[in-house]
């Protein structure tokens, strides 16, 4: 198996949702954020690439078809040259929407894993090189968030990129084209902010990571969509 679609849109950006889609149309896995719950092995290897080293993209990949959310999208131009037969796929939302999102569930939750726990020193190093540290701080973030999209739109060869509102069908339409011959069932709502607690009672979530720190201060639901 190798990996056919590069998700390059950063998390809240409907990320879950295109996981479960992806899914179905490939057939096959799907990696984000919930992957690194299920294998805290992989964490080194996401805190290597941050830091600049190499990284064996293949045998990351291994057994995936897809790849979107964070820390994934934050290595999509090493993922695409990789994998050169795969889509890119940018998914994107409103700034503001995006901003008032992502500052309810994953940020704080990120900042509130200890430093030192492995989680946080993966999460530190892959903002501090591909988004930014200022997490609390709205126009860093939302800057960072047009710089992020900007560059995939500049530099993402442009036979390979498909794009996808969060909300927008006929951009869902245009990537189910791009990667799957059938139709598929729509995916809507995975990632709202308010569903968190739904999906969390539900018991839908993985298991977080490793250490009792990241249990309390990163929860399944705050911290992998």
């Amino acid at each position: 198996m190798t990996l056919r679609v590069v998700g390059a849109g950063l998390g809240r950006t409907g990320t879950l949702s295109l996981k479960l889609a992806l899914e179905k149309l490939l057939g096959a896995p799907c990696y984000h954020m919930a992957e690194v719950f299920a294998h805290p092995e992989h964490i080194p290897a996401w805190t290597t690439a941050a830091r600049g080293g190499a990284v064996d993209w293949e045998q990351l990949m291994s057994g995936y078809a897809a790849a979107v959310d964070w820390p994934a999208c934050s290595y999509w131009p090493e993922l695409a040259a990789s994998f050169p037969d795969s889509i890119i796929l940018l998914s994107t939302r409103s700034a503001s929407s995006w901003w008032q999102s992502a500052t309810a569930t994953i940020f704080p939750a990120s900042l509130g894993v200890p430093h030192g726990d492995p989680w946080r020193d993966m999460l530190d190093a892959m903002f501090a090189s591909r988004f930014t540290t200022q997490l609390n701080d709205e126009a860093a973030c939302i800057a960072a968030f047009e710089r992020h999209n900007a560059r995939v739109r500049a530099e993402a060869p442009r036979a390979r990129v498909s794009s996808s509102g969060q909300r927008a069908t006929a951009g869902r339409r245009s990537v189910a084209r791009s990667v799957c011959p059938f139709r598929t069932s729509r995916f809507q709502g995975q990632t709202r902010a308010r569903n968190f607690s739904r999906r969390t009672n539900r018991g839908t979530r993985p298991a977080p990571g490793p250490s009792p720190a990241v249990r309390t201060s990163l929860k399944p639901s705050e911290g992998v969509d």
